[in-house]
């Protein structure tokens, strides 16, 4: 019998930042206000608590002393000396018309306060300090840290006014839909049933377990490309292709023009694979093939979600959770789909494959525009700005070759075909603000191995 466990609904995204990569303000929900992450402007801003609640009055004397407020509790009167450890604070006695407060942690255990005497007396004349209501600890008292201080001295929060009490009043105080969330969300659009399986189902039937959810994916990768319009994302994993579908949709919420290129193998599921062995069909024929995720899932839900159809080729019922969008509208956008293989390197080496590997130089340049093909077998150049890189197959005619991409600005990778290093580094000399690559030398590096074994 299975011993009773928690059922587990946690996920986790690990983000490695690379340079002066950073996540961007969104505009979001108050879904994702959870927890620490409550982005009131009054928060992001916020008044600290003045008791410093985990440091014990005996280990810092100095800093436990009375602060006498007046009895309506608007207004500091004046601050008394620090009290030594073995002085009880029921010795010390407010004048008439006052009430004497001592920093109690919540716990009811005698703590110290943050600022000195000088120092606390100097931030309450500026507004910096903000007073509570009486409890049964003496009053809540607030102040801003030195960092918040140091915004409004610079102006970056302007101050409009005080309140009873002196504290100043910032010209933000409410809700900003506008901000970085904290590590965890709890969002209704990121449930995976709903917006993963069942989304999923609606386009092309019961093809593929546990998808990601649409949302969830999108809301990943937003927070790093919202300011990147012309962003290339690369999903080397693709699955169900929620990547490629997501990026989809956020172009079409803000008009960008990412582009994303999606890798996966196109292996069957253990059922499929054993049903299939069963009846004499091995990997390779065309009925395994069909059947492998990549053209069984990830190409037919790119396709379907670009059309605004489903798999029988009817429009796609419903709308996207949070955009005002119907699935039958799709996108206007293109794909396309490429068969990874494995070329002879003898035969790329003598450039008798060149036709099979534009795709591949395509998108090492950026995937820019539709790709390109390769019309002419006895060409001895490729200048394409529409792509933005260009490509020298015959190094005689380099001079003709410079001369027209020095034409175009807009190319900023260069591919010559060359044996000599001495003449490849003599030929980039000349395109020293562009991406520049020895072809095949580079190409076959890159792809080599298992080298030095």
């Amino acid at each position: 019998m299975q011993r009773k466990i928690f059922p587990r609904t946690d996920e986790y995204i690990f983000y490695v930042w690379i340079g002066d990569a950073e996540p961007q303000e969104q505009m979001l929900s108050k879904d994702w206000l959870i927890g620490n992450a409550d982005n009131t402007k009054h928060n992001r801003y916020r008044w600290q608590p003045f008791v410093r609640a985990n440091i014990s009055r005996q280990k810092t004397p100095s800093m436990f002393y009375p602060i006498y407020v007046n009895e309506e509790g608007t207004k500091v009167t004046r601050v008394g000396e620090s009290l030594p450890p073995d002085v009880d604070i029921s010795s010390i006695k407010p004048n008439a018309g006052e009430r004497v407060v001592f920093p109690i942690n919540t716990n009811g255990a005698e703590a110290i306060w943050h600022l000195s005497q000088d120092s606390f007396m100097d931030s309450y004349k500026k507004g910096f300090i903000r007073l509570g209501a009486f409890n049964e600890r003496g009053m809540s008292i607030s102040y801003l840290s030195a960092g918040m201080v140091k915004k409004i001295e610079e102006g970056v929060l302007p101050v409009v006014g005080h309140n009873p009490d002196g504290s100043v009043i910032f010209a933000i105080d409410e809700y900003d839909p506008e901000f970085i969330p904290g590590t965890q969300w709890r969002i209704k659009s990121h449930d995976a049933t709903e917006h993963g399986t069942k989304l999923l189902q609606n386009i092309i039937g019961k093809r593929f377990s546990y998808p990601k959810a649409l949302y969830s994916t999108r809301d990943s990768i937003r927070f790093f490309i919202s300011n990147r319009p012309d962003a290339l994302v690369l999903d080397f994993f693709a699955g169900s292709g929620t990547t490629m579908h997501a990026v989809n949709l956020l172009n079409a919420e803000d008009g960008g023009h990412r582009r994303c290129i999606c890798v996966t193998n196109n292996e069957v599921s253990d059922e499929e694979a054993k049903k299939l062995s069963a009846k004499g069909i091995k990997p390779g024929d065309d009925r395994w093939e069909q059947l492998g995720i990549a053209r069984y899932v990830t190409w037919p839900r790119t396709v379907c979600s670009i059309t605004g159809k489903d798999i029988d080729g009817k429009p796609i019922k419903g709308s996207y959770f949070d955009v005002e969008r119907e699935l039958s509208q799709g996108f206007k956008t293109n794909a396309i789909y490429f068969k990874l293989g494995f070329l002879n390197k003898t035969s790329v080496a003598l450039g008798k494959q060149l036709s099979e590997l534009i795709p591949v130089l395509w998108m090492k340049a950026g995937a820019k525009g539709a790709c390109p093909k390769l019309e002419d077998e006895k060409a001895t150049m490729l200048v394409l700005p529409e792509n933005k890189f260009a490509m020298l197959m015959d190094e005689r005619d380099f001079q003709k070759f410079n001369e027209e991409v020095n034409k175009y600005p807009q190319i900023q990778t260069i591919y010559i075909i060359t044996d000599s290093e001495a003449g490849y580094r003599e030929m980039i000399s000349r395109y020293t603000d562009k991406n520049t690559f020895q072809l095949y030398r580079d190409y076959l590096d890159n792809f080599r191995i298992n080298t030095g074994r």
